[in-house]
């Protein structure tokens, strides 16, 4: 069970970011093209980037609210719980929900700072990321220091730039660093080739895990395009399935051999059959394909790679096939499949039948040891 004693840590949650996080960090004269909120006449709430409207609210910010009563209409930060963006409020939904810490994924700017590698002005998009990630580091993490571990961006579309932003950020204390689990979806080159090197190199140097949350490449490919949106819903966790499988093949653990990976909000049922699958594939077309590594792909997750989960019943019976080291939790809060503000509840009936020690590794410590966030 999950013992009375133990801090639960969440490795995905989402901060919204305040009004003012960049009009109060960005120099002047980026004033007007800044990413700023804009109220409709409907009473929705729009973040705006160069003038134009990037993104609104919608599943985002939900949490708490009866699930037979969840819409899409008009949405602002007058309708959403003040924990969402206010760091005392969180601190106090936390405390409701039972969880002790959590990493923070951003809402405007993207899982990855996507957001910002589409503004027009790359210097904009860069200034933006620096100014999230000054947010993130003084205001959000700092409120409470043993409450939130500090999750930053990079201009991804600048390695050089990225580089010195991970540089920059290591010394002020970040934990982890957010990249987008599918390059090659935004138009850019995979993992599979070197263009990534200097900037996992810095990483692994830093010591900082890279987070891959789900969101951070879009929806999942594949899906009709008049499906219904529960489709999507349900496999998103598909497009980590991908990256996993690719990330493991690819050269990046090869090259860099204490980079650490989470593949956050994925779920992790499906690790078990994944690593089965792909070793079996390995054994018998690794000579034809090309594949000349010595290591199963399963040893290289069990070395590299963290599942993260929010309700996976599945995947904690099948705990000993993924490895209850590389198990992390997720919270998720505000989103849609948050259980606020009873998450320690659910997580405890899922670990109803585990032993305590694994227990405390699944819901506090293995985060504390990965993210370098001591007790």
């Amino acid at each position: 069970m999950l013992p009375d004693d133990t801090k639960v840590v969440s490795a995905d949650d989402h901060v919204v970011e305040h009004p003012r996080v960049w009009l109060d960090r960005l120099p002047l004269r980026y004033r007007e093209v800044a990413p700023q909120v804009d109220r409709g006449a409907d009473g929705r709430d729009v973040w705006l980037l160069e003038g134009e409207p990037v993104t609104d609210f919608g599943l985002d910010v939900v949490a708490g609210e009866d699930p037979r009563e969840i819409d899409l209409g008009p949405r602002g930060y007058r309708d959403m719980r003040p924990g969402c963006h206010d760091i005392a409020e969180r601190i106090r939904d936390m405390d409701a929900d039972g969880v002790w810490a959590q990493l923070c994924f951003p809402t405007l700017a993207g899982a990855a700072g996507t957001t910002f590698s589409r503004a027009r002005d790359p210097e904009l998009g860069a200034a933006c990321v620096r100014a999230y990630n000054d947010f993130v580091l003084d205001e959000w993490c700092d409120h409470a220091p043993d409450r939130q571990i500090p999750l930053v961006l990079t201009p991804f579309w600048d390695v050089p730039a990225a580089v010195a932003e991970v540089e920059r950020t290591a010394a002020r204390g970040a934990r982890s660093v957010s990249l987008p689990e599918a390059p090659h979806r935004l138009g850019l080159p995979s993992y599979s080739t070197d263009h990534w090197d200097p900037l996992l190199r810095v990483c692994e140097e830093a010591g900082l895990p890279v987070s891959m949350n789900l969101a951070s490449c879009g929806a999942p490919q594949g899906v009709a395009r008049d499906a219904d949106a529960f489709v999507s819903i349900a496999l998103f966790g598909v497009s980590s399935v991908v990256a996993c499988v690719e990330l493991l093949m690819s050269p990046v653990f090869h090259r860099f051999p204490q980079l650490q990976v989470v593949l956050s909000e994925a779920g992790i049922g499906w690790i078990p059959y994944v690593l089965e699958r792909t070793d079996y594939s390995w054994e018998r077309h690794r000579f034809w394909c090309g594949v000349d590594a010595e290591r199963r792909p399963s040893e290289l997750f069990r070395d590299h790679v963290y599942g993260c989960f929010t309700s996976d019943q599945a995947g904690i019976d099948q705990r000993y096939a993924i490895g209850v080291e590389q198990i992390l939790f997720a919270g998720d809060y505000p989103h849609a499949d948050s259980n606020w503000p009873h998450t320690r509840k659910v997580l405890a009936e899922q670990l109803v039948d585990v032993p305590d020690h694994e227990a405390r590794l699944i819901a506090e410590v293995n985060a504390r040891r990965l993210f370098r966030f001591p007790a």
